[in-house]
């Protein structure tokens, strides 16, 4: 199935040049797809100090901002294990058995306001001028979070026309909950990084077939950590193209819980009566914990 918005298009990855050992990390936005980008490279470089910047190391295969030619180029020319970073669901990008697929997850409610303060901090003038697009008009001021969330929680859209939208996330967590079995499909949930970054950065290994000396473990572990990332945010926000408007802000808060927060019981109960409506029981289990 091909996936595209203004900015993204599934297609860049038909005839993707795949190599042994490529890890592709599939998310939606929002959900902790910087998180899981750092913790391949710490475990590829096995150092803090990794040898480029992030978005450099493992670029956004879909975004329409590069292109394609260089992208390819630039991957074709790493010596290093390739890890890919694509908003992308996975039945909208070839599914190649030297890969390894990381699927990452989040509580959609908790996605939904990281998305809400992202989009404050994009500077919508520079991605208008990077995609041809015309140049934005003053917008109104936006609803204040709660207002947005509600409208989030009910906008009625097909999956594939806004991926960010609750039957968006839906359908790409769904498609790979049905994959979760498979051999080279690994789901990672924003959570479980939350309450044990050390166990789940050994599952992630474990599941690469990397190796990790002892002695370097609580390194890595630390520069995986919230604080430390946000320390570092010039070096890896996700900001190739300049299009965001503080890098440090992109590193907002880095915990669960502020989705729940924001709603009263009866509107988490319609959240839950909308999400059980889009997903499957032991799939929206797994994802609320």
């Amino acid at each position: 199935m091909r996936y595209r918005s203004d900015d993204e298009d599934s297609a860049r990855w038909d005839g993707f040049p795949f190599r042994q050992g490529d890890i592709v990390i599939s998310t939606r936005s929002k959900s902790g797809t910087t998180w899981v980008q750092m913790i391949c490279a710490l475990l590829i470089f096995q150092t803090p100090e990794l040898p480029a910047p992030l978005s450099r190391l493992s670029p956004w295969l879909d975004w329409l901002i590069e292109p394609r030619a260089e992208l390819l180029a630039r991957l074709a020319a790493q010596p290093h294990r390739r890890f890919i970073k694509t908003h992308t669901p996975l039945d909208g990008i070839p599914l190649d058995p030297r890969a390894t697929y990381l699927v990452v997850a989040r509580h959609p409610l908790d996605l939904a306001v990281s998305l809400f303060h992202q989009g404050a901090n994009l500077d919508r003038k520079r991605i208008g001028e990077l995609i041809g697009g015309p140049a934005p008009s003053d917008e109104p001021a936006p609803p204040p979070v709660h207002d947005s969330l509600l409208r989030w929680i009910d906008q009625d859209v097909q999956p594939a026309d806004a991926l960010d939208s609750l039957p968006g996330v839906m359908w790409h967590l769904t498609d790979a909950w049905r994959r979760r079995h498979d051999d080279n499909v690994l789901l990672v949930h924003y959570a479980d990084l939350s309450a044990d970054l050390d166990g789940q950065m050994r599952r992630i290994a474990g599941r690469l077939g990397i190796d990790v000396p002892a002695e370097r473990w609580d390194a890595l572990v630390e520069a995986a950590g919230f604080a430390r990332m946000r320390a570092r945010a010039k070096q890896l926000a996700p900001d190739p193209a300049g299009i965001l408007k503080s890098r440090e802000a992109f590193f907002r808060r880095g915990s669960s819980g502020a989705g729940r927060e924001s709603l009263t019981d009866a509107e988490f109960a319609h959240y839950l009566g909308r999400a059980s409506a889009l997903a499957p029981a032991d799939l929206l289990s797994w994802l609320h914990r």
